[in-house]
């Protein structure tokens, strides 16, 4: 995708500037499938019962939403000292504060977010070691495809909130909290699916 006036150059070099624009439907082209065998192998291989897996989903799910929050309030709107800081935020999040009616600067890009799940897919590998003594390494598949479907969740909320007119009262009222995070306060209202856990840490 070239440069336009709605979309500007982010890079000198045309080939890393054409990819660092992403549209919305590659999120659930490239997560669908992951969350869909996830689900799939703790059904079929390792023989977890239906209703724990919607369960096990549930949970992770919520993570996410967890997740989604704390990465917005720390890692996105940290700002380090020096042009290299700068510009690492600027690439990472603040260009989005900037063009915030850049369409295709609005999701994640897959490189970059299998980045970001690689630490979690990790921590839930570490976890599962922990706990074996209690739990079966089983629940952890269902739990992960939950974690990412709640991230697909979260990357078609936040391009629905910009570029889409909303019509539910759910997304009508996300909307109206996100935009409040951009043109009110961006030290506040860091949730994009939710504003639970704003209301719980008192930034809402």
């Amino acid at each position: 995708m070239r440069a336009t006036p709605e979309s500007p150059r982010m890079f000198k070099s045309d080939f890393a500037d054409m990819f660092s624009r992403t549209p919305w439907w590659s999120i659930p082209i490239v997560w669908g499938p992951i969350v869909a065998g996830l689900f799939y192998y703790g059904l079929v291989e390792m023989n977890v019962a239906w209703y724990f897996i919607i369960l096990q989903g549930i949970v992770g799910a919520i993570f996410w939403t967890f997740s989604e929050y704390w990465l917005h309030r720390t890692l996105f709107h940290w700002e380090p000292d020096g042009a290299i800081g700068q510009r690492l935020h600027f690439i990472m999040h603040g260009c989005h504060h900037t063009w915030i009616d850049d369409k295709y600067r609005l999701v994640m890009p897959p490189v970059a977010g299998f980045i970001i799940a690689t630490p979690f897919w990790l921590g839930f590998t570490a976890l599962s070691g922990l706990l074996s003594a209690w739990f079966t390494p089983t629940w952890m598949f269902a739990v992960f495809g939950g974690f990412l479907g709640g991230y697909i969740n979260y990357d078609m909320t936040h391009y629905a909130t910009h570029h889409m007119k909303v019509k539910s009262k759910r997304l009508i009222r996300i909307r109206a909290h996100h935009m409040n995070h951009h043109f009110n306060d961006p030290e506040r209202r860091f949730g994009i699916s939710t504003a639970f856990w704003d209301r719980c840490f008192g930034t809402n």
